[in-house]
């Protein structure tokens, strides 16, 4: 069984990995996969904050705003929109009915832009743990 700091460290070691990926995909082209691998970066370090910051298991759910919150981590109005906008890259990656939209939005430079966001959220998480 990890203790604490071994399970906020595999959050971290996983997160880190998928921005890697992340960053990977973006650069072959696969823009849908890209901001789908980012919403999991963001997932797994707000499942880290959770772990630093309450007791028990993070949420098995997928809702970027809704994992801050039970985690206890105060987030202003913009943070916020970021993650609500991130958490739709979980279902519309996902589901073929929502694939095809999706992929129109996701330009080089709408995913370089959301990535831009993502990584700004990366740093400003990690400087809470």
């Amino acid at each position: 069984m990890m203790n604490r700091e071994e399970r906020i460290r595999f959050w971290l070691e996983a997160s880190d990995a998928d921005a890697s990926a992340m960053h990977h995909l973006h650069a072959n082209g696969d823009n849908i996969w890209a901001l789908f691998i980012g919403h999991i970066v963001i997932e797994k370090l707000l499942k880290a904050y959770f772990t630093k910051h309450r007791e028990g298991t993070p949420p098995l759910i997928h809702d970027l705003s809704r994992i801050a919150g039970l985690a206890g981590l105060e987030l202003d109005p913009e943070r916020l929109d970021i993650l609500d906008t991130i958490t739709t890259f979980n279902i519309r990656a996902r589901y073929d009915d929502y694939k095809h939209e999706f992929a129109l939005r996701c330009t080089s430079e709408f995913t370089a832009d959301m990535m831009e966001k993502i990584e700004g959220l990366r740093v400003w998480i990690k400087s809470r743990l």
